[in-house]
């Protein structure tokens, strides 16, 4: 059980912080970047909360776990990985200025990572609170699943420190959402002298790309996006491969049943054509009722905030699809995630560092 003095806030040092794991810099996929970024959570986890935090290295990073010790009580989540590329520094270096912290990772979401851990170092007792950072949370958390959801269980509450809307609300509910990939096998033949003898895999794509955007249900806010296409290796040549990659968005365990029951049902138009469908809609919906409880306490600690639903995933839709009360978007306020124009608004972070800690208490007490 981990007992200390606790720290007051300082948003100076929070940004010296941020400016740190920004700097270190860590791609999704990345090995050695990662376990580098790794290294430098436990370094900030250890210096702020005291105790030992533990890495993990997996097949698709190096995650962090740490311990305040006793029955765990609250889980607090996150992840280190980003979108941003080894060397996006050179041309987006951290800066602090008009209000704003921009960096790659600022927002999604190394400032949330800053935000929870100063906040937890304000508590005296730490005892009850597990902290879980993972690796691979910008591509699908395949690998980390099954931990979330085992800590998630142990744990009882999960507070993820995904980043806050624009104007400052928290995450309820989020879509479910999955990649699709139909790979399309026709047969090549000569496009001019005999394409009457060769099976137009680009056509048949073409078939299944108009059947695959009728899915989509933007009515209950299902949305099956047809994004990436490629067919053909040259001009005069009937194309025997196709591939398209399809986007889905689902509000519901019902729409996420019927978009996977479609997609397994699709069948060519084309004689001859053959399909080979993988993928799924791997992160389930977040339903709102998780929250509930968790934002009623949120109101308490910081009035006017709301609740709000959003189409992107986190980790949190697995906490909540499992049954565990989950309440998301506790991290930065800012926006452009995934952007050049990615952004931390400095102001609220020692407000939101506050609520992560007043979260920790009301949820032991």
């Amino acid at each position: 059980m981990l007992k200390r003095e606790g720290t007051d806030l300082d948003v100076d040092a929070m940004l010296r912080d941020l400016r740190t794991l920004v700097e270190v810099e860590s791609p999704s996929r990345d090995l050695a970047a990662l376990r580098r970024s790794a290294e430098a959570v436990a370094a900030l986890v250890e210096h702020r909360l005291g105790g030992h935090a533990t890495l993990v290295d997996g097949p698709a990073g190096t995650h962090v776990r740490w311990s305040g010790g006793g029955t765990p009580r609250v889980l607090v989540l996150g992840h280190h990985d980003t979108v941003f590329p080894l060397g996006a520094l050179e041309h987006r270096p951290f800066r602090v200025e008009g209000g704003h912290a921009t960096g790659p990772g600022v927002y999604d979401m190394l400032g949330g990572l800053v935000q929870a851990v100063h906040g937890l170092a304000t508590l005296a007792d730490l005892s009850g609170v597990e902290l879980l950072v993972t690796a691979d949370e910008e591509v699908g958390s395949h690998h980390s699943r099954a931990l979330i959801e085992e800590r998630a269980r142990a744990c009882g509450t999960v507070l993820v420190f995904e980043g806050a809307t624009e104007d400052g609300h928290l995450k309820v509910a989020r879509k479910g959402c999955g990649t699709f990939e139909v790979a399309v096998r026709g047969l090549a033949s000569h496009a001019g002298l005999e394409p009457e003898a060769g099976v137009n895999a680009l056509v048949e794509a073409a078939h299944q790309v108009l059947a695959i955007a009728a899915l989509g249900r933007p009515e209950v806010g299902t949305t099956v996006t047809p994004t990436v296409a490629a067919a053909g290796t040259t001009d005069n040549v009937v194309p025997a491969e196709a591939t398209i990659v399809v986007d889905v968005r689902v509000p519901s365990a019902a729409e996420k049943d019927r978009v996977e029951t479609a997609f397994a049902n699709l069948s060519p138009v084309l004689a001859g054509a053959e399909l080979t469908v993988t993928g799924s809609v791997n992160r389930p919906p977040m339903p709102p009722e998780a929250a509930a409880e968790l934002l009623a306490k949120a109101r308490r600690s910081l009035p006017g905030v709301e609740g709000v639903a959003v189409g992107g995933g986190s980790d949190g839709n697995f906490t909540a699809a499992s049954g565990v009360p989950t309440l998301d978007g506790l991290g930065a306020v800012g926006g452009g995630a995934h952007a050049d124009h990615e952004y931390l608004v400095v102001d609220s972070m020692v407000e939101r560092a506050r609520l992560a800690a007043d979260l920790v208490r009301a949820i032991r007490t």
